[in-house]
């Protein structure tokens, strides 16, 4: 059976958690002897492509890559509706003439995607890997920074959420930045959604149509009833899909991890504590938090590594040397994933202090995989996964003195890293999403069950 599976970008230049699915499922549906093929994309502002549609092969599966510079969002409305796409995914699906869409990510094909596959009648399916589909930041967290249950009725916080992002770019008009400011954010997005109710003449101010951002929830709910159906990984991914009106049945697949499982090795010193971050170097994730508590801590028996790319965001990770000086604080640069196990056999405890709502991330899943607990954030889409004081420890989303307890603890009793790491594990591998996927397939008669 042939499988494309869409996803918004890829390796080689991308390869954080939607990445990593997607190649890990399409070498397993290989190996289950489909053709699957990645369509991806190389986003508007990176070096451009030969040609709109290149092939290229990753690790023996093909890869097709669309050039996004050459259909650039010009509005809130390209990042979710782009006509213009329209054309090109219809001569791609041609070209490809796939059994079954399995979309990873939509937001680089946008709506238009589903409406070629709907007319051509071509079975669609996707994996939800975030909150893309109903929520406008993506990340379900409101414009104050707490939990959001998604889109109300006027659309007004998510256009607050705009209104904070606009606001705080640096090169960002007054207008922008009046609007942004928390003390008049809501006055103002409750008057911008009233305006942009009108979808004759919408109303514009500084080339922003509130229009776009109120229609959104709906266009990508009308789209994605495409969808015959679509797997959540995780409980609390699924709820939020489910309580914002997803059109289509939802089913749980937990990912599935490939790395090494052997037992830790020993620890030289017993009364050291190492701890370890793994991922982007961006604020969402947190690692300024790990830096602060780690001061705040006072323990001198305690160690960080922070892996990530320092290019990605250079006025944070300039941030963060700064205040890693003076402290046990190591930048290792990327870690390779073929490298990813070596290295969780020299830490104790997997930080993961994002700021947002995570969802299952592969990191998480690595760690406990080779028997390293986790700190995480107290978001249900980690603690799902972490048993507070068995395999890892909860502590409160953004909350310094919470994280710094926690690490006060391990350093103060150092033997918990052996005790919680023998009770971590994490089974799944990704075969097993490879069969969920293509049991899904058999439940609506398109491919053979095992």
């Amino acid at each position: 059976m042939k499988i494309a599976l869409y996803v918004h970008c890829f390796f080689p230049r991308h390869f954080y958690g939607t990445e990593a699915y997607t190649l890990a499922l399409a070498k397993e549906l290989a190996a289950a002897g489909h053709e699957p093929v990645v369509v991806s994309a190389t986003l508007a502002g990176e070096p451009g492509q030969r040609n709109v549609i290149e092939d290229y092969i990753h690790e023996g599966v093909r890869v097709v890559s669309i050039d996004k510079n050459l259909f650039p969002n010009r509005c809130v409305r390209d990042s979710y509706e782009q006509p213009a796409l329209r054309h090109l995914h219809e001569r791609l699906l041609r070209q490809l003439r796939p059994d079954v869409i399995h979309v990873c990510h939509l937001i680089s094909h946008t709506t238009a995607l589903l409406e070629v596959a709907r007319r051509m009648n071509i079975p669609v399916f996707a994996t939800l890997t975030d909150f893309f589909g109903f929520c406008y930041n993506n990340q379900l967290e409101s414009a104050g920074g707490t939990l959001c249950e998604g889109p109300d009725p006027e659309r007004a916080n998510c256009i607050a959420c705009f209104l904070k992002l606009a606001g705080s770019r640096p090169n960002a008009p007054f207008l922008a930045k009046l609007g942004g400011h928390k003390a008049v954010r809501a006055p103002v997005s409750r008057q911008l959604a009233r305006l942009g109710r009108r979808e004759q003449e919408p109303f514009t101010i500084s080339s922003f149509a509130p229009n776009d951002i109120v229609l959104r929830p709906g266009i990508l709910c009308r789209a994605m009833e495409v969808y015959r159906e679509a797997i959540a990984p995780t409980l609390f991914l699924k709820g939020a899909y489910e309580r914002n009106g997803f059109p289509a049945p939802l089913r749980l697949s937990h990912f599935g991890i490939e790395i090494d499982r052997s037992p830790k090795p020993a620890r030289n010193d017993p009364r050291l504590v190492r701890l370890g971050f793994i991922g982007q170097l961006s604020p969402h994730k947190g690692a300024h938090l790990l830096v602060e508590a780690l001061r705040a801590s006072g323990r001198a028996n305690l160690s960080l590594s922070l892996w990530g790319p320092q290019d990605q965001d250079p006025a944070y990770y300039a941030k963060l040397w700064r205040q890693a000086e003076g402290l046990q604080i190591k930048f290792p640069g990327i870690l390779p994933r073929a490298e990813l196990a070596e290295a969780f056999g020299t830490l104790d405890f997997l930080a993961i202090p994002s700021t947002w709502y995570e969802n299952s991330p592969l990191i998480l899943l690595q760690a406990l995989a080779t028997h390293t607990p986790v700190i995480v954030a107290d978001v249900p889409g980690m603690t799902e996964f972490v048993a507070n004081g068995v395999n890892g420890f909860h502590f409160g989303r953004g909350n310094l003195g919470s994280l710094t307890d926690i690490l006060r603890k391990v350093a103060d009793e150092p033997y918990l890293a052996s005790e919680m790491g023998a009770a971590s594990s994490y089974e799944r591998v990704p075969a097993d999403m490879a069969s969920d996927l293509l049991a899904l397939y058999a439940a609506h008669g398109l491919v053979a069950p095992n």
